[in-house]
């Protein structure tokens, strides 16, 4: 891996917990567990490659269909870690910043959260976005819905107004670029209602390791696979290399 074409944003879909655990013999809720080592080193991974962004797929608003023990489970593990790592997180400069439907998460976990985004709001380093009762289609109709009320509230003068870059303000990732690369563990091949705007020219790859198996090295060895790629934005080749060559 070198230095040359690193994304900027990488987003990774943290699949794979509960089979990781149903493998082995054991309640879903510890592969849930053994997932938050992996988040810590593969933050401190990012951090150590200099990553801007890291967006990790936490919970989605699909899961909050799962049975209610398993939910309440991952909703405690969540107050827990985010006690745990905040320590490290000032430690590495991460500062940490959260997208979804949280007004939908219980109230102590939208407290931690909102501590955790404050203490860590000055930090320098990698911004690590959580995804938290999220989905993409959710999303994209909120912000449909927020535009027909800034039409009608005459904040928005005229429908030609409405762009593709205005569209962008008011979706919960405002202000943060686009995916570059994103990943998905345990050999499942889809978006699952993930960034699906923003992915709209991202590059994808999926590893068939589940997620508390995925080390730093898996992390290296995607972003290698993405620096050897050629992203063409619905150019071709040869204008890229023109556009290249009088640089």
């Amino acid at each position: 891996m070198t230095d040359e074409k690193m994304p900027r944003h990488v987003a990774i879909i943290m699949d794979g917990n509960g089979r990781w655990a149903k493998e082995r013999g054991l309640e879903r809720v510890y592969g849930h567990q053994k997932g938050v080592e992996t988040v810590r080193r593969i933050v401190e991974a990012a951090g150590e490659i200099g990553l801007e962004y890291l967006t990790l797929y936490t919970f989605s608003i699909e899961n909050w269909n799962r049975p209610k023990a398993e939910v309440d489970a991952l909703m405690g593990l969540m107050v827990d870690a985010i006690i745990r790592e905040t320590p490290d997180l000032m430690e590495k400069h991460v500062k940490v910043l959260v997208i979804g439907n949280v007004a939908d998460l219980p109230e102590t976990v939208r407290q931690k959260l909102g501590e955790l985004e404050a203490k860590t709001a000055a930090n320098d380093g990698v911004k690590l976005v959580l995804a938290l009762s999220y989905g993409a289609r959710w999303e994209i109709t909120e912000a449909a819905r927020r535009i027909a009320e800034a039409c009608r509230s005459g904040k928005i003068g005229d429908v030609d107004e409405i762009t593709e870059s205005l569209f962008a303000t008011y979706l919960t990732t405002a202000g943060i670029p686009d995916p570059d690369l994103l990943i998905r563990t345990s050999g499942e091949c889809r978006l699952s209602n993930f960034l699906l705007w923003q992915c709209a020219y991202t590059e994808f790859y999926f590893i068939d390791k589940f997620w508390p198996d995925f080390e730093k090295d898996d992390l290296y060895l995607a972003i290698r696979n993405f620096q050897l790629r050629e992203r063409r934005f619905g150019m071709t080749g040869e204008q890229l290399k023109a556009g290249n060559a009088g640089k």
